[in-house]
């Protein structure tokens, strides 16, 4: 997300229209960039207070997510805590499956049925 003090004139004056126009979009907006202040800047335990003003909004898909949380509210609170990451991890098992998801391709049954019935 791109920090709304570097957004153009013109950028920021239509984000502001769509927020006012919009209610729900201006409170899903605050709450995404309050999680992302939060992630930011290591503060884990802000998670709680964050959650309990996310239920109060009418916003069932964040609420979604907040239900998610709470299922494991100390490995989310100890992730949004910590200075480590496990992103290079995970860039390269994504690599890896898209590696795989490649290969799927190359081995279809038409190949087969051709084998099958053209013969050795």
């Amino acid at each position: 997300m791109t920090n709304p003090g570097h957004l153009a004139e013109t950028d920021a004056a239509e984000l502001k229209g769509i927020r006012a126009a919009c209610p729900h979009l201006d409170a899903i907006a605050r709450h995404v960039r309050d999680f992302a202040d939060m992630m930011r800047d290591l503060r884990g335990d802000d998670l709680p207070t964050w959650m309990d003003r996310v239920l109060t909004d009418d916003l069932p898909a964040l609420h979604s997510l907040v239900n998610g949380m709470k299922r494991d509210l100390d490995a989310v609170t100890a992730g949004l805590s910590t200075p480590w990451s496990s992103g290079q991890v995970e860039g390269h098992v994504t690599r890896a499956k898209l590696l795989k998801r490649m290969g799927y391709g190359r081995a279809n049954l038409d190949l087969l049925r051709r084998r099958i019935l053209l013969g050795p």
